[in-house]
C-alpha cells in the first residue's frame, strides 16, 4: 500500500477495516504471550482478570480516533493494574501503537497529553516489577520506544497535513487553469463576433442601399443600375473573403502555416470609405498625423469603428458624413459626425434595425474598453450624430 495514501487519508481500506485489523492484530500477540509465558518468581499467574485487563489494554485502538483521551484513559489505566497485579507477560508493545496511532490521527492538543500519560504510566508500570524481571535497560529502552512511536507518529501525520495541502493548491490552480480557459475562450468568441457583425453589417447595408438605388433606376437610368450591380458584387465578394478569413482561424487553428488575410488598419480606410461613397454617401475624410509603417492592434479598432460609426450613418442619417482622425504618438482620436436624414427623405426604419445599432454601439464600447479608453455617442444639437472614440496607445490590450 502507498504510504503516502495511507497517511494522507484516501487509502484503499477504510479506516474502521484497519482499526479492526490492528486491534485484532494485537490481541492475538498478546493471547499468544499470555498462552506461552512461564511464570517468573514474583508474578501472579494467569486468571480470567489477566484476559480482561489485557483485552482493556488493546480494545480501545478501536475508538482512538474519535474520542482519543477516553481511549487512553481506559488502556493506560488497564497497563497500570495489569502491572500492579504482577502478571505477565509485559504488554508495552500495545502501549506503544496506541501512542503512535493517537499521534497520527488525533490532534496536537490530545495527542501530547496521551504521550506524557503513557511516558508516566510505562515508567510506572516498569518500576513496580518484580526483582530480576527488569532492569535500568528495560526503563530506558521501554521509554525510548514510546518517544520514537509519538515521534513518527507525528511526522507522518505532519507530512498527510503537508500533502493534503499541496493537492489542495494543484486542485485550486487547476480550477484556475480552467477559468482562465474558459474566459480565453469568452473573449476570443466575443472578438469573432464584433468581427463579424462588423463585416457583415457594414457590407450588407451597402448591398442594401445600393439594391434599393438599382430598384429604383433599373427601367429610367439603366447605366446607374449596372453601377449599383457593381457595387453589390464588389461588396459582396469582399464580405465573403473577410468571412473566410475569420472561420478560416477557427479552422486552421494550430496549423503553423495558415494562408491567412492580414486584418485591415488605417492604411485600408481610403478604400472603405470609397464603398461608402460608391453607395451614396458623401464621406469627408481627414487625418492628421502620420499612420504608423506596422499595423497595430489600435489600428484595427480605428478601423473597426469608422466602419461602424459609417455604416449606421448609411443605413439611419443623412447623405453626408464627416470622419477626423487625429493620430499623435500618445493616442488616437477618432470623430464621425452626420448632419442626419432630411425630413422629406427619412424612411421607415425595417424591423430589426434598432437592434442592430444596439448591437453595433456595444461592440465599439466593448472594442474600447479594450484598450482603457473612452467613447462618446450621442445626438448632435442640430441634428445628427457623432462618435468620438479616444484610444491611448500607452495601454495594452485587455
Amino acid at each position: 500500500m502507498n504510504i503516502r495514501r495511507w497517511v494522507g487519508g484516501s487509502a484503499t481500506l477504510p479506516a474502521r477495516v484497519i482499526d479492526v485489523s490492528v486491534t485484532l492484530l494485537l490481541l492475538a500477540l498478546l493471547g499468544g504471550q499470555l498462552q506461552t509465558h512461564v511464570t517468573q518468581p514474583g508474578q501472579l499467574p494467569n486468571s480470567w482478570v489477566t484476559y480482561v485487563l489485557a483485552a482493556a489494554i488493546v480494545l480501545p485502538v478501536l475508538t482512538h480516533r474519535t474520542h482519543p483521551l477516553l481511549s487512553a484513559s481506559v488502556a493506560l489505566g488497564a497497563l497500570v493494574a495489569y502491572s500492579l497485579a504482577h502478571y505477565g507477560p509485559y504488554p508495552c508493545i500495545n502501549t506503544f501503537v496506541l501512542v503512535f496511532v493517537v499521534a497520527l490521527h488525533a490532534e496536537r492538543r490530545h495527542a501530547a497529553p496521551v504521550f506524557l500519560a503513557a511516558m508516566a504510566a510505562l515508567s510506572l508500570a516498569v518500576w513496580v516489577q518484580p526483582d530480576g524481571i527488569t532492569s535500568p535497560w528495560t526503563w530506558i529502552s521501554t521509554l525510548l520506544f514510546a518517544v520514537v512511536a509519538f515521534l513518527v507518529g507525528q511526522n507522518l501525520r505532519d507530512q498527510r497535513a503537508r500533502w493534503a495541502a499541496v493537492e489542495e493548491r494543484e486542485r485550486h490552480l487547476e480550477t484556475e487553469r480552467e477559468e482562465r480557459a474558459r474566459r480565453a475562450v469568452t473573449a476570443e468568441r466575443l472578438r469573432i463576433a464584433r468581427e463579424l457583425h462588423d463585416v457583415v453589417a457594414h457590407s450588407m447595408s451597402v448591398i442594401a442601399v445600393q439594391a434599393g438605388v438599382g430598384h429604383h433606376v433599373l427601367d429610367t437610368q439603366p447605366e446607374e443600375a449596372r453601377r449599383a450591380l457593381a457595387a453589390i458584387e464588389t461588396t459582396s465578394r469582399a464580405a465573403l473573403t473577410e468571412m473566410r478569413r475569420l472561420l478560416g482561424v477557427l479552422r486552421q487553428e494550430g496549423e503553423a502555416h495558415a494562408a491567412l488575410a492580414p486584418a485591415p488598419g488605417m492604411a485600408d480606410l481610403p478604400v472603405l470609405l470609397d464603398q461608402f461613397r460608391e453607395a451614396g454617401l458623401d464621406v469627408k475624410f481627414t487625418m492628421i498625423g502620420d499612420v504608423p509603417p506596422m499595423a497595430t492592434p489600435v489600428d484595427l479598432t480605428t478601423y473597426r469603428i469608422v466602419q461602424e460609426a459609417l455604416t449606421n450613418t448609411l443605413k439611419h442619417g443623412g447623405p453626408t458624413a464627416r470622419v477626423l482622425i487625429n493620430h499623435s504618438l500618445d493616442d488616437v482620436y477618432v470623430e464621425v459626425l452626420d448632419n442626419g436624414r432630411p425630413r422629406s427623405g427619412r424612411r421607415a426604419t425595417p424591423a430589426g434595425e434598432t437592434a442592430d445599432v444596439g448591437h453595433g454601439l456595444i461592440g465599439m464600447q466593448e472594442r474600447v474598453a479594450v484598450f482603457s479608453g473612452q467613447l462618446s455617442a450621442e445626438a448632435r444639437p442640430g441634428g445628427g450624430y457623432r462618435i468620438a472614440v479616444h484610444l491611448p496607445l500607452a495601454s495594452e490590450p485587455a
